[in-house]
């Protein structure tokens, strides 16, 4: 069994290593042992020339696949002709590759990774971004209405887990592996933060979905500066439920991490002052949304009153404690990059509310009951949910419980209130605690190296539980993971690098 298989951290913590970590990542390793490095570095090959090889389809990859590559999974079974661009799909493996090119300079991960890139360029849809998938068959049924003039139907760009956002840092990071010379690449670049940056409300928040930019801007939505978030005064539990909510201010399934690294690089790799002015205005309508006592923290949407709404029927209006904490991490970021205070001043609140509603076992709730802070689930019969405050009979499909990083977010906040964040993340003792020259280190490379297989595979056995995807594999059955693929080779690169 694949070693990093097991216990994997959610999609957004693999993304974030990928499109934010993976240049820091590459400095690792390099007084190790030549011996060591020459094995990393045929295995990077061997892996790279099966995974671009064998496993692409058009370029693009989907999450999971079957080990003779006759079935293919996404969000569902996937046909030949349909490649996934949510994580961790194209462009989760596309940056892998490009770690593995930054570490090495050969042509063949940029070869690997330029297909990917490509294939995402294929389906940028009109509206500017890209939607979950990529359906390359013109009759297929998740075809959409694609830029390049091939799809047709649908036109709806997404920002729900982080669609739109990986496409875009992966196609920055090869336009710059490029060095803007790759004119396909280049275009969809602009057009994609031309894009984002049009569906932007006024007030900082991002949608959902969009379907035409400069997106229509609601009267509703035009105040300056918003409301302050509040509460709802309605029976939020049975009134309030809107169709298009996707059209609201959205946080949903961390949004706001997503998009504010999309705009950070876009701003690191271009100097794009639109991009940048627009990541400060999402932090404004962040510290705008904060609610107020006694749940100084965020829901995952607002309608433009700024109250929480519904979403789906299984997502209530309510205090949400995955996204609060994804909305902590990107005011510190925010705070590290400006220094204005602001950006801080929501931050204790938040971080004493949140301890005080985790659970037994340590963990955060999905969801909190507006006011009574009682955390909040759902029972499903079929089609149907309900509310419930009990947690004995959850839906398996969506994590209704999730990790508290409250003492890392804490730690965090302390090291920049002291003001020794700057010194702390430069200095030559931080880069010795992350070196791979410790054993442990050393030892995980080791046993990367022992699981590849001779085909250039890393097999992956199923424990029975959901994967990415909503993917339920039996006990024990092997498979092929994108994910895996790409952690793997991301950090063999970093091993690697000189």
């Amino acid at each position: 069994m694949n070693i990093l298989a097991k216990n994997r951290q959610p999609w957004i913590v693999g993304l974030g290593w990928l499109c934010c970590g993976w240049l820091a990542s590459i400095a690792w390793g390099q007084s190790q042992p030549d011996a060591l490095r020459e094995q990393a570095l045929e295995a990077m090959r061997r892996a790279t020339t099966f995974y671009a090889t064998q496993v692409a389809q058009h370029g693009g990859y989907v999450y999971h696949y079957s080990l003779d590559l006759q079935q293919r999974w996404g969000e569902g079974e996937a046909t030949r002709d349909q490649i996934w661009v949510q994580p961790p799909g194209t462009p989760t493996v596309g940056l892998a590759y490009l770690a593995a090119y930054q570490a090495t300079g050969e042509p063949l991960y940029l070869q690997a990774a330029t297909a990917a890139a490509e294939a995402l360029c294929y389906g940028q849809l009109e509206s500017g971004g890209w939607t979950n998938c990529i359906d390359f068959d013109p009759r297929g049924e998740r075809v959409a209405e694609y830029r390049s003039g091939r799809g047709r139907g649908r036109n709806y760009s997404s920002l729900d887990d982080a669609q739109t956002q990986s496409a875009l840092q992966f196609l920055m990071r090869a336009d710059a592996a490029h060095q803007h010379q790759h004119p396909v690449i280049a275009a969809a670049v602009r057009v994609g933060l031309r894009s984002l940056l049009g569906a932007q409300f006024p007030c900082g928040a991002f949608p959902q979905v969009w379907h035409q930019t400069p997106m229509p801007v609601p009267e509703a939505a035009r105040e300056l500066p918003p409301p302050a978030a509040n509460y709802p005064e309605y029976d939020w539990a049975t009134q309030g439920k809107i169709k298009e909510y996707w059209t609201l201010y959205t946080l949903n399934d961390g949004l706001a991490e997503s998009v504010a690294a999309t705009l950070r690089t876009a701003d690191e790799i271009y100097g794009d002052e639109r991009c940048r002015a627009a990541w400060l205005r999402l932090g404004d309508f962040l510290i705008a949304a904060q609610m107020p006592e006694p749940q100084p923290a965020w829901a995952q949407q607002y309608n433009f009153a700024m109250q929480p709404v519904w979403a789906r029927k299984f997502e209530p209006p309510a205090i949400s404690g995955l996204e609060s904490q994804g909305v902590i991490r990107v005011l510190l970021d925010l705070y590290r990059e400006t220094n204005e205070a602001r950006y801080l001043q929501p931050i204790p609140a938040a971080l004493a509310y949140l301890r005080r509603s985790q659970l037994a076992d340590g963990r955060l709730a999905r969801y909190y009951e507006l006011q009574s802070n009682r955390p909040l689930y759902m029972q499903r019969t079929g089609d149907q949910y309900e509310l419930t405050y009990d947690d004995s009979q959850l839906p398996d499909h969506y994590g209704w419980k999730v990790p508290s990083q409250l003492d890392e977010l804490q730690t965090a906040y302390e090291a920049l209130v002291s003001r020794k964040a700057a010194a702390a993340e430069n200095s030559p003792d931080r880069a010795l605690e992350t070196s791979a020259g410790s054993g442990g280190e050393l030892a995980e490379i080791r046993q990367l190296l022992a699981e590849l297989d001779q085909a250039g595979r890393w097999i992956s056995v199923s424990s029975g539980e959901r994967l990415v995807g909503q993917r339920v594999f039996p006990k024990g059955q092997e498979y092929l993971s994108s994910a895996v693929f790409s952690d793997n080779l991301t950090r063999l690169a970093g091993f690697v690098a000189e």
